[in-house]
């Protein structure tokens, strides 16, 4: 049912995943359900870098460590190291990225929306598939195009991390009711 998914979906980090891998139809899954995310004017924004290999993971890894080397100040030894671990410890990633239409005059936000729609898609599929998955927006997006080609006007909204795991997961929790959120007019 739906609304158990919704409810048991959970942030599940790098450093929780199994060493298991994800093979390429699992991952084509989610990128599948990732293509039915709602979109005005059906532009489709999302665009999506897979990172499935070793070779490409670890190739992530440096990139990342060596551009928070060059640009984080303050510099944290201890981050730099945690943002290089996290391609290694994960089966796969994914970077976010999100394709502008030049001719379709929408409002930025919601090719935003839609992309960010697209990824709770996946997300979703992943909790079914008892695939653990995390979106990271670390400081270094604005240089990913130094590391993975982008058209113009495509950028770079996260790196989606994901991976098997055996751990159980807490129970959701929210901070206030919906009540609480909520005027009805």
């Amino acid at each position: 049912m739906i609304e158990n998914t919704i409810t048991s979906r959970r942030a599940v980090y790098p450093t929780q995943y199994d060493k298991e891998p994800l093979n390429k139809e699992e991952i084509s899954k989610l990128l599948e359900m990732a293509n039915w995310a709602p979109t005005h004017r059906r532009t489709e924004p999302w665009r999506f870098k897979v990172f499935h290999s070793e070779a490409s993971r670890k190739a992530l890894s440096a990139f990342l460590e060596d551009t928070y080397r060059k640009t984080a100040n303050p510099f944290s030894e201890i981050k730099c190291q945690k943002m290089g671990e996290k391609p290694l410890q994960s089966a796969c990633v994914i970077a976010i990225c999100m394709q502008r239409d030049s001719k379709a005059s929408l409002p930025e936000w919601e090719e935003i929306a839609a992309t960010a729609m697209a990824v709770q898609n996946m997300w979703l599929m992943a909790t079914e598939m008892g695939i653990g998955a995390y979106w990271s927006s670390p400081s270094l997006l604005q240089y990913m195009h130094h590391h993975i080609p982008m058209e113009e006007g495509e950028r770079c909204l996260g790196l989606f991390y994901m991976g098997k795991y055996s751990a159980s997961l807490p129970p959701g929790t929210r901070q206030t009711s919906i009540a609480e959120k909520t005027v009805w007019v």
